[in-house]
């Protein structure tokens, strides 16, 4: 074969990478190849944006096996083939180590993948690197952890936070270190690195993606879920590991609920005949940055150019009643004692075992002492009570949404920009993304602009379960009217390689 062309991996599609797969123009190997160099010359060096835990030692030799098949067959091996991925340090990969950002599980390689990873295999995707993330998914607003000696940074501006806990996914998908990843939401941890990045991601309905293999946070709220730089490659993620999984028992709620492919929904005229409320009750201005706001409101404009219907304000009758409430420690030390049963000798299987050997970041040292002692979930009376609450907050937004004919509802994802590093006590955060974890409806993150030095905003759109098809549509309608998203500065194309 004569010599390639480079190809420019940087802001890369699957539908790109896949046209010049089929044209000869490059090959798997070439695309990994370029991810991997991205990641060495901007994780470690440049912008040190510490996004990655570790790379996957095989993936060059997988990305052959993919060209060899190809060469053999003329076809593609499956939806996402040769396309690199990163994937959150909380799923398992078999071969790869899993620490869920804690410095205990340094050196637990899972003999078998998460399903999700599996599915991924199987539609031929490259597993590129593990990202790093907020220590047992526990920040929303940075992502610092025991594994790695220092902040994932954004790499729209370094002085700042990806979010958390996906951050390192965010962080990479923003450099092009992988074209799509996995995230896990549980508050908001796709959600708010998605906003600080500039990507799109979508917290789906839960347990509309299987959780088996991945450490939990807290199950009623725990969903799996993807990130990309575009809708587009989102639904190519979504279309291969949403579905019902055995392994996953929650995933049976999913039944009949899976669409045979969420692409027919990227349409361009999504936004027409959608009436979509605007939640003013959740970023006042006496709480919320007003460039944020401003954003907002240019966004609110845009979805009715663009054919949406606007209620604005929508209300909440009852929206005070329902303040943020974190997850029960109880539920908290129960999902992560449930993973570490499954872990080789030699590993901590208790919370309390891992608070007396010291392995953990100082910054999480209070929140864990206190978990680690925390009662048994059935015995609980914080968790009864939660749960009684957001029975009754279901019922009052879904009954909200019946008056005002609303089809979703939007708002930011954060009423601040991205705070700085280590700032945890300074600058608000302003995260509005545990309204839908309280709700336990699916919430997608789209890009609505910047503010500041270059900090990105995403808008937030909220529907009831099982609405992923029109949130794709609501959410590509956007992105398409208005195209936000921009490569970060910090990392631009490398010169190709001789």
């Amino acid at each position: 074969m004569d010599a390639l062309a480079p190809f420019e991996i940087a802001e890369a599609s699957v539908v790109g990478i896949h046209d010049a797969y089929r044209a000869r123009r490059t090959t798997a190997e070439a695309v990994v190849q370029a991810s991997l160099d991205r990641i060495e010359a901007y994780d470690r060096r440049g912008p040190q944006l510490w996004a990655v835990v570790v790379t996957n030692p095989d993936a060059i030799a997988d990305a052959r096996a993919l060209d060899a098949h190809l060469a053999a067959t003329g076809e593609l091996i499956g939806p996402l083939h040769g396309i690199p991925v990163l994937v959150k340090d909380n799923y398992d990969v078999a071969g790869l180590q899993t620490t869920g950002g804690s410095s205990a599980l340094i050196g637990w390689v899972p003999p078998r993948d998460a399903t999700v990873v599996a599915k991924l295999r199987a539609a031929g995707a490259v597993i590129i690197a593990k990202t790093t993330m907020s220590e047992w998914a526990r920040g929303g607003f940075d992502n610092i952890n025991s594994v790695l000696p220092s902040f994932a940074r954004n790499p729209y501006n370094t002085a700042h936070a990806t979010g958390g806990s996906s951050g390192g996914t965010g962080s990479g998908l923003a450099a092009s270190f992988g074209v799509v990843g996995l995230g896990s939401d549980t508050l908001g941890s796709i959600r708010n690195p998605s906003s600080n990045n500039a990507l799109v991601g979508l917290r789906p309905s839960w347990a509309l993606v299987s959780r088996a293999g991945m450490v939990g946070l807290y199950d009623e709220r725990d969903t799996a879920g993807p990130m990309a730089r575009s809708m587009e490659d989102l639904v190519a993620l979504l279309d291969v590991i949403a579905g019902v999984d055995p392994a996953d028992p929650a995933t049976a709620h999913a039944e009949g609920h899976v669409e045979a492919s969420y692409a027919p929904f990227l349409r361009a005229d999504g936004l027409k005949g959608k009436r979509l409320g605007v939640l003013r009750q959740a970023f006042p201005p006496e709480d919320s940055d007003p460039q944020v706001v401003a954003l907002l409101d240019r966004a609110v404009q845009d979805l009715a150019a663009a054919g949406a219907e606007i209620v604005d304000p929508f209300e909440i009758p009852e929206f005070d009643r329902f303040p943020q409430h974190m997850h029960p420690l109880s539920k908290v030390r129960f999902a992560i004692e449930t993973y570490l049963a499954g872990t080789g000798p030699g590993f901590a299987k208790t919370l309390a075992e891992i608070v007396a050997a010291d392995k953990f970041h100082p910054v999480h040292e209070g929140s864990l002492r206190v978990t680690a002692v925390a009662p048994e979930p059935l015995t609980d009376p914080v968790v009864l009570a939660l749960e009684a609450l957001e029975i009754r907050m279901r019922e009052a937004y879904d009954a909200a949404m019946a008056a005002a004919g609303v089809d979703a509802f939007v708002l930011p994802v954060a009423t601040y920009p991205p705070k700085l590093n280590g700032d945890r006590n300074v600058t608000p955060a302003g995260a509005r993304t545990w309204i839908a974890s309280s709700l336990h409806w699916p919430a997608m993150s789209v890009p609505m602009g910047y503010t500041y030095e270059d900090l990105p905003s995403g808008l937030q759109i909220v529907a009831r379960p099982w609405s992923e098809a029109m949130l794709i549509e609501i959410a590509y309608g956007y992105e398409q009217a208005t195209r936000h998203r921009k490569p970060p500065s910090t990392t631009p194309a490398l010169r190709a390689r001789p």
